[in-house]
């Protein structure tokens, strides 16, 4: 694979470019090639000129493009309309365009065509997407790809425009022109095709974590129970007014998504509080705003430019998000991709978002950089990478660097002890309602229980359960009070629900000694009663190694409305002893 590239300014003098490059072609026997159009201009006459330019001197080339906000050729910027020519060296190299109408076609039935044409071309490695600007979330969309082939990588961009704020964007290929509500769809593969792909974000947790507690798809309506927006206006004075987007660019929100880190940058700020962002976020995640730390970038690149020199492409394919664009404006736009300058030629665009497949799983990014690697042919003779030297790197850290780490550090240090005040707080309140052995509630606990539950009498029914070990005396007299233990606890663990799917609505507590309380919700005294002697039954079919079969005796009673704390417990308490006086290993209903 080669890279040719071509700056359009004058027609006459493109078309003369474009005849030289074709009789190089014919000279040179290529028969494979795709041009790609970057343009920092929106104007559809301007672009449909460039296209048929390029139609008329190559009538057979597929060409694609889209509307950029910065074009990027070499790790360079270059001019307002650059056109890039890959050529294919090899035969079995292949590629094949489509162009989808958004405004036409539901993207289900977009991505089950995509999904389908993978199927029917078995040569496919890689797959390249030019967006238009979405007016809604593209989380659809990358769900839809999830079942192509896992070996299929896809990568891609965003259009967008040279105002970062603008909802601004088309793409335009020689399949149905010039659009403003469309996706390209490149598939490329071949025997001799190999392709790699990686993202670089460097951007950095800062501060507390939040948790969606409310979203709409990809409105963000609530973080820990506060207007999602509150949390850029508390923690950063960003004011919800025609600048939000701008003023977010930095500071996105840093989340786990695929098992991915994932950058969402919000696009709109709404009047009830909420922000808008370009992918769904679900409840229940945990996100964090972030902040750009340039140490953390460099080091990054320098890694992953020694994975791509190492992958050895014929050329890379370069996607870097616009608000990286701004975020490098003290040094220059493309100070952070010089490192692969050296490993091959490349070209791309900065973009409104980014799409990388990681894990099985299509994301869109915000604040990323994306580059694909390609390369026809086995590895050649080995490119070192370009890494930036010590001085480039960020040893000497800026201030504002330094106080974002120092913030982010004591936020963790903070959550950590907030986790170990909430673990202590835990075992603290168990401390006070549970009973030690048996690890059931305590006498008090379950007394204040009872009486709740009389407060509400007249909207839900109830029933109380007292029980106690027979004979236990003697069990403690002859086998000592290990074993007396032992037999408690067995009975506790019934009586936790450990061993019956019938305890799911009772609470249960040791009113002392051997004997036991049960809170029946929703339960009337017939019902009581059979939980009740299914207990009994448990427990005396319960083994004890040192200790002869032991059994329970039950008293059981409903609750009414005219009752106190004092007069249902003491009925529950006669219903016992009546159980006891009975004959014990038995249940009695009061």
């Amino acid at each position: 694979m080669k890279q040719f590239q071509f700056e359009y300014s004058d027609s006459d003098v493109f078309l003369k470019h474009l005849s030289d490059f074709r009789d190089w072609c014919e000279a040179n026997r290529i028969s494979g090639k795709l041009f790609q159009i970057y343009s920092e201009v929106l104007d559809a006459e301007v672009v449909g000129s460039v296209c048929e330019d390029i139609e008329r001197i190559f009538p057979e080339a597929p060409y694609m493009g889209c509307s950029t906000s910065g074009n990027i050729v070499d790790c360079q910027l270059s001019c307002r309309i650059t056109v890039v020519c890959t050529v294919f060296e090899l035969p079995a190299t292949q590629v094949k365009l489509f162009q989808y109408d958004l405004s036409k076609e539901a993207v289900d039935d977009i991505t089950e065509k995509i999904l389908r044409e993978t199927e029917q071309n078995s040569w496919v490695k890689a797959i390249e997407m030019f967006f238009t600007i979405p007016e809604g979330s593209t989380t659809r969309f990358c769900d839809g790809l999830k079942e192509i082939r896992p070996d299929i990588q896809i990568f891609g961009g965003v259009a967008c425009s040279d105002d970062i704020t603008s909802d601004a964007s088309c793409v335009f290929s020689k399949m149905s022109g010039f659009s403003e509500h469309s996706i390209l769809i490149l598939f490329y593969g071949g025997d001799d095709f190999h392709v790699e792909s990686i993202n670089v974000t460097g951007w950095k947790p800062l501060g507390r974590k939040f948790h969606v507690t409310k979203s709409n798809g990809s409105v963000l309506q609530e973080l820990d129970g506060i207007p999602a927006y509150d949390v850029y206006r508390k923690y950063l004075n960003i004011k919800n007014d025609e600048n939000f987007f701008y003023n977010t660019l930095e500071f996105p929100l840093f989340y786990e998504h695929n098992d991915t880190t994932i950058l969402r940058t919000p696009v709109a700020s709404n009047a009830d509080g909420s922000i808008t962002v370009t992918s769904d976020m679900d409840i229940g995640s945990v996100v964090r705003i972030s902040y750009g730390d340039p140490g953390t970038i460099v080091e990054s690149i320098k890694h992953d430019s020694r994975k791509i020199a190492e992958f050895q492409p014929d050329l890379l394919h370069i996607f870097s998000c616009a608000a990286r664009r701004t975020f490098w404006s003290s040094k220059e736009p493309t100070y952070e991709i010089h490192p692969f300058r050296e490993i091959s030629p490349s070209s791309g665009f900065f973009s409104h978002g980014e799409f990388l497949r990681t894990n099985g799983s299509l994301n869109q990014h915000n604040v990323t950089l994306v580059i694909a690697a390609m390369r026809e042919g086995e590895r050649k003779d080995s490119v070192d990478a370009g890494l930036m030297t010590e001085e480039d790197s960020m040893s000497r850290v800026p201030l504002v660097s330094r106080l974002a780490t120092f913030i982010s550090m004591t936020s963790l240090e903070l959550e950590e002890t907030n986790r170990e005040l909430e673990s202590l707080n835990e075992k603290l309140r168990k401390a006070v309602i549970i009973d030690g052995m048996t690890g059931l509630y305590n006498r008090k606990e379950i007394q204040s229980q009872i009486a709740q539950a009389l407060s509400g009498i007249g909207k839900e029914k109830f029933s109380l359960v007292m029980l106690d070990i027979d004979n236990f005396k003697q069990v403690n007299d002859t086998f000592g009070h290990q074993e007396g233990d032992s037999v408690i606890i067995a009975l506790a663990n019934i009586l936790s629900g450990k061993r019956s799917e019938h305890m799911q609505n009772v609470s249960s507590g040791r009113w002392g000694g051997e004997e036991f309380m049960m809170l029946l919700h929703g339960m009337d005294a017939a019902s009581g009663a059979c939980v009740a002697d299914l207990i009994r039954q448990c427990f005396a079919n319960t083994d004890f190694p040192e200790v002869r079969p032991q059994t329970i005796s039950l008293g059981v009673t409903q609750a009414r409305e005219e009752d106190t704390l004092d007069t249902l417990c003491s009925r529950v308490d006669m219903a016992l002893y009546k159980a006891k006086k009975g004959g014990k290993n038995r249940v009695v209903v009061i």
